[in-house]
């Protein structure tokens, strides 16, 4: 089959993302326990051929216009991604079946592997958490030859399409900045924290884990951490979804009543524990996905992900499909779950919605604080250990040398080696996060003085959010940056918003 043109080709992307999107959605939410993504892109497969390939790239040479020539772009990346996907497709889908497959023994039952991992956050006992941890990451970690084959496989021909055959640098043209130059200014910026995230971390983990707590406690305890689950009793997991609701109704939202957004709530034994969105046809077509366990974490895993939600959701129908979905990194979309998710810091809004006292809400709106602290300093550390990965790939073949080292020294939480391949993601996704910690406290700060300091319960910050919401995909997250009056690389608000300590 000849070559697609351009608009053409747009419109069959289109269909094939629907389709996989939707096969990816039913097994994130436990509804299929068997991954069937090679049979979809065996229908699709002449969208993703060399040919097509060139093709686009031509067409991208040819482009009249810089924007014509960014449309063209992120096509031309799609059609590589889709190669990649379409060589490996039928082995991702064979250990993404075999993880579904994979079963913890814990106290006379066999628990899949995602049912461990959210059982972890809710363990009472200090020992138990340790114990089932341990099972927990053994099993995972018996995938791990796999996982590091196909993490060779997918670089490598992710070099042979794109022409660039060091990752570092592939990656740092496709989000146009320079990695290594985000994980100076953010080392610096940890490095400022120091003193203030001490006495956080020291108060914060004597108050969640207890007087038994070892003086550096394993990754084991980080989800039962995220949910405050000394505070369980408070942050019920029965009311998360009516205040997230009533929180994101004084901005305007009313996302119960979206036609376009579809929430998944359910709990399922083979649901993923991560909450997630998957936008398969923005803006008409937005799943926000949660696994709500108890704890305050249900209610900024909700934040977040409405964030996600209401950005593909209420991105202008009318632009192109190629910026109502595609982009170059992740950095923009997380800005606005960050934001959202960044209520939760704000002592007004646990006593509004929580009837507590201006110290009790203080307090556990520091809370958060040191919870923000402890995920902003591990993916720092976690960027400073990708590129060193990546970088000696060639050499090593892909060792866990310094994953431990950094995240543990970073957080004062101990991270087995084991964990370094199912904690990586894709594409420097660890750069988008913090990216897009840095300009949502940009935005945080342009919002507390064009709005005020309610800025998280007014209209007005509602209407400023869906402005930038309707232009989808388009922008970059530095392009954002320059609208709020801020360099892209500046941390000062973000500095200004974790080392808040009473």
């Amino acid at each position: 089959m000849s070559a697609c043109e351009p608009l053409e080709y747009e419109a069959r992307l289109q269909r094939y993302v629907l389709e996989s999107s939707e096969e990816e959605r039913e097994v994130v939410v436990g509804e299929k326990e068997i991954s069937e993504q090679a049979a979809i892109v065996a229908r699709y497969r002449d969208l993703f051929s060399r040919e097509q390939l060139a093709a686009l790239h031509e067409a991208e040479d040819a482009a009249a216009t810089d924007d014509e020539r960014e449309r063209l772009y992120r096509l031309r990346k799609s059609c590589e991604g889709g190669l990649v996907t379409a060589e490996l497709a039928e082995r991702d889908d064979r250990l993404e079946n075999a993880i579904l497959a994979a079963r913890v023994p814990w106290r006379g039952e066999r628990l899949p592997l995602r049912s461990a991992q959210a059982r972890l956050a809710v363990l009472e006992r200090y020992g138990d958490r340790e114990e089932l941890g341990r099972l927990h990451r053994e099993a995972s970690a018996a995938f791990n030859d796999e996982r590091r084959g196909l993490l060779v496989e997918h670089n490598r021909l992710e070099a042979e399409l794109s022409g660039e055959p060091d990752a570092v640098r592939r990656n740092e043209g496709e989000k146009g900045i320079s990695l290594y130059g985000l994980e100076r200014v953010l080392v610096e910026t940890s490095t400022a924290l120091d003193e203030g995230w001490g006495l956080l971390r020291g108060r914060w983990l004597d108050r969640l884990l207890g007087d038994e707590r070892d003086e550096e406690p394993s990754s084991s305890h980080v989800s039962y951490l995220r949910r405050l689950s000394p505070l369980d009793a408070l942050y019920t997991k029965e009311r998360s979804v009516e205040v997230c609701l009533a929180t994101l109704a004084q901005l305007g939202f009313a996302i119960a009543d979206d036609p376009h957004i579809r929430l998944d709530l359910e709990d399922r034994p083979q649901k993923s524990p991560r909450a997630c969105v998957i936008a398969s046809d923005a803006p008409t077509r937005v799943h926000l996905i949660t696994r709500a366990q108890g704890g305050l974490h249900d209610y900024g895993a909700f934040l977040h992900e409405a964030g996600h939600a209401l950005h593909y959701a209420g991105c202008d129908p009318d632009l192109p499909y190629t910026y109502r979905m595609l982009s170059r990194d992740h950095a923009l979309t997380e800005i606005y779950s960050y934001i959202l998710e960044a209520i939760m810091r704000e002592p007004g809004w646990h006593a509004e919605h929580f009837v507590l006292s201006d110290e009790e809400a203080a307090e556990n709106a520091e809370a958060t604080t040191f919870l923000e602290a402890l995920l902003f300093r591990r993916y720092t550390a976690k960027l400073g250990f990708e590129l060193e990965f990546w970088s000696r790939l060639e050499e090593d073949g892909g060792t866990p040398a310094g994953y431990s080292e950094r995240l543990t020294a970073a957080t004062g939480i101990r991270y087995p080696p084991e964990n370094y391949l199912a904690d990586m993601d894709s594409g420097f996704y660890s750069a988008d996060y913090l990216r897009a910690w840095i300009r949502a406290a940009q935005l945080r700060s342009f919002l507390l003085r064009e709005v005020g300091e309610d800025w998280w319960r007014r209209p007005e910050t509602g209407e400023r959010l869906r402005a930038l919401f309707r232009e989808g995909t388009r922008p970059a997250s530095e392009e954002v940056a320059a609208r709020l009056g801020y360099e892209p690389l500046d941390t000062a608000p973000l500095r200004a918003e974790l080392v808040t300590v009473s």
